[in-house]
């Protein structure tokens, strides 16, 4: 109870320090511009009028004068702003106060020719005017060229900090600079600028010269002895690869800034400061949601989302909550993820309603039970097996999981009448060479199927991307542990590539394509350019402060059963129709298929269920007409036997 009673004195005596403090500085400021103003008023007097004779009336139009500045400045509330950042914004606020102190002075003027014998002149009224903002103007600057005076002086007596190169000398770059002058505990010391503006070379701002463009990167670095390069230049991804290029042979550590369209206020602070990741690389524009259009659909719906603990599910989850769901059913295999997802509901989204079930998609019964009880209206299938090499040797799971997880949820869909089905594919789904990639292909079927089966109320689509940075299991955080380990950064070839979106992009753009009334459609996200695997391994190592080939080394592994060089988003025969969305496309539908896919799932199912895997890939080779996977013993003719899929039956 002591200690207690104790802490609470020591805050409440903590809280009266400040507002003493604040209370303080406020009437220095105020008494500061009182002596101003008492000060411009008698010579506005004597420069228009030549001398001062008449004291009396000196002494009340320094009155007047004074009080209306007075009650302006409280109107305007001007001392809210430190001196020590004085801006523009400032400089503008000041001039406010003389022009509306001018107006009340010049009403007061006016009265007192009409009720007195005082005839003030108007001409002393505008130079009063124009006075006391020089003056107070002039007095901030001065406040905040004698406060950045002290920080330098400061500054250079304490060279104990890590020498850092501002990367653009711009509004945020040299904001920057100013804020790490003022705070020698982050043990960051502003050496000077580079900036691809020429106009800029050889100036100096906040003090600190512009050394020249960032061409001379590398030889600024080693000539001013920089420990940190400091990127206030976020949104050219370009210009931050070749800044990381340059400095590749040289130990400094890379920081960055986030862009000022990321930042609530577009106001940067040292607490913002981070290291550069490789999304600063391959950084894509902002996806534009068109919010309305999703709220329409999702709103006081109830939404289930499969592979709810995953990457792409659980921030389809989160996506999902921006838009007040009526209740959201999370269903998952890995009753860890599901769990702490939960906390983060819990935490962050209080006011949605959720249920967690641990089940699988291969339960029919399970899911039969959830549909029955929740009625989904809207559901989103995030669920499957994605590693490539892992579904080669256990092909009989791609299949459980990936195609009969897929039919039982649509079978469910059309029984229930679910509103709207969107199904989460992947670009490994075109010209698969791969069982993880055939079998999403043949759930991409089994949804059209079940669009051409919905009511007229009912829309079952598929979307296809890429990779996703930072998903379980995909290359950065596994180049992350192998660089942590001191290497080597395995890399299977040095001219595979692939396709690469962040998870909040993908989990967005397959929120707003579920909105789309295209039933049937397989929608493609803009991916943008490809990067190669390697060159992200070079980035990464980079990044992390070390030499690639000399800290770390690359090594080439050779591709696994399965892999593909090059990633594809539409088959030669499928095509692309632009939709409303820049960033999502409409596949036209591809003229092969399959005759009877009731007859060839159930085939493939008799397979799988025998653990049969090259039974399973000569399914895929009948079901899949451009599938080139390895086919195991007995490999079959490849001239397969697909025809129409528009045909496809499923009873």
């Amino acid at each position: 109870m002591k200690e207690a009673l104790t802490k609470l004195l020591s805050k409440e005596n903590l809280k009266a320090d400040l507002f003493i403090g604040i209370r303080k500085r406020y009437f220095i400021k105020v008494g500061l511009d009182l002596f101003l103003f008492l000060l411009c008023a008698p010579i506005a007097v004597f420069i228009r009028m030549g001398h001062i004779d008449a004291w009396e009336l000196l002494l009340i139009y320094t009155g007047v004068a004074t009080l209306s500045k007075l009650i302006s400045i409280y109107l305007i509330k001007i001392y809210r702003q430190s001196w020590h950042n004085v801006s523009v914004f400032d400089l503008f606020q000041v001039l406010s106060v003389g022009l509306l102190s001018g107006l009340i002075t010049f009403a007061a003027v006016i009265v007192m020719r009409q009720v007195s014998v005082y005839a003030v002149p108007f001409g002393v009224v505008f130079i009063d005017v124009v006075l006391s903002v020089l003056a107070l103007g002039a007095f901030r600057m001065l406040a905040r060229v004698v406060s950045e005076r002290v920080v330098l002086i400061n500054s250079k007596q304490s060279e104990k900090g890590k020498r850092v190169l501002i990367i653009g000398a711009g509004s945020a770059g040299t904001t920057m600079a100013k804020e790490l002058r003022k705070a020698p505990e982050v043990n960051m010391q502003p050496v000077g600028f580079l900036d691809d503006d020429e106009a800029k070379i050889k100036q100096t701002f906040v003090g600190l010269r512009v050394f020249g463009t960032t061409e001379v990167i590398d030889q600024v670095v080693k000539e001013q002895r920089i420990d940190m390069v400091l990127i206030a230049i976020p949104s050219n991804p370009d210009a931050v690869r070749e800044i990381l290029k340059k400095t590749s042979n040289l130990k400094v550590k890379h920081r960055i800034l986030p862009r000022l369209t990321d930042l609530a206020d577009e106001n940067v602070s040292i607490s913002q400061i981070r290291e550069v990741d490789v999304e600063d690389l391959l950084q894509r524009e902002p996806v534009n949601l068109n919010t309305d259009e999703i709220a329409n659909y999702v709103s006081d719906k109830t939404v289930l989302v499969t592979g709810a603990g995953g990457s792409i599910g659980s921030e389809i989850v989160r996506q999902v909550c921006r838009f007040s769901p009526a209740h959201i059913l999370l269903i998952g295999r890995g009753e860890n993820s599901i769990y702490q997802l939960q906390l983060e509901l819990n935490r962050s989204y209080s006011n949605i309603k959720y249920s967690a079930y641990i089940t699988d998609v291969r339960d029919r019964e399970s899911l039969k039970r959830i549909f029955e009880t929740h009625k989904p209206d809207i559901l989103f299938h995030a669920a499957a097996h994605k590693h490539v090499p892992l579904m080669e040797d256990n092909p009989e799971q791609a299949v459980f999981n990936n195609i009969m997880g897929t039919k039982n949820l649509v079978e469910l869909a059309l029984d229930y009448n679910v509103e709207r089905f969107v199904n989460v594919s992947t670009d490994k789904a075109v010209n698969p060479t791969s069982v993880m990639g055939a079998s999403k292909r043949v759930a991409e079927y089994v949804v059209e199927w079940g669009s051409t089966k919905a009511r007229d109320t009912q829309i079952f689509v598929s979307v296809r991307f890429g990779n996703v940075l930072g998903s379980r299991g995909s290359v950065i955080p596994i180049f992350k542990d192998q660089i942590q380990s001191g290497g080597p950064v395995t890399v299977t070839h040095p001219d595979m590539n692939r396709y690469f979106m962040t998870i909040p992009e993908a989990s967005q753009l397959v929120l707003q394509a579920g909105g789309m009334e295209h039933n049937g459609a397989v929608y493609v996200l803009d991916m943008g350019k490809p990067v190669k695997i390697s060159d992200l391994a070079r980035d990464l190592i980079q990044l992390s402060g070390l030499v690639p080939g000399k800290d770390i080394v690359i090594k080439f592994t050779g591709m696994r059963p399965g892999e593909k060089l090059f990633e594809e988003l539409l088959t030669a025969e499928e095509g692309t129709e632009s939709s409303k969305y820049k960033k999502i496309m409409i596949s036209r539908k591809s003229k092969v298929g399959i005759n009877n896919l009731d007859e060839m799932l159930g085939k493939i199912f008799a397979a799988a269920a025998q653990g049969d895997g090259t039974a399973i890939r000569k399914c895929f080779y009948e079901m899949i007409p451009n599938y080139s996977g390895y086919a195991g013993n007995g490999s079959p003719d490849e001239t397969n036997t697909g025809q129409d899929l528009h045909s496809a039956k499923l009873n």
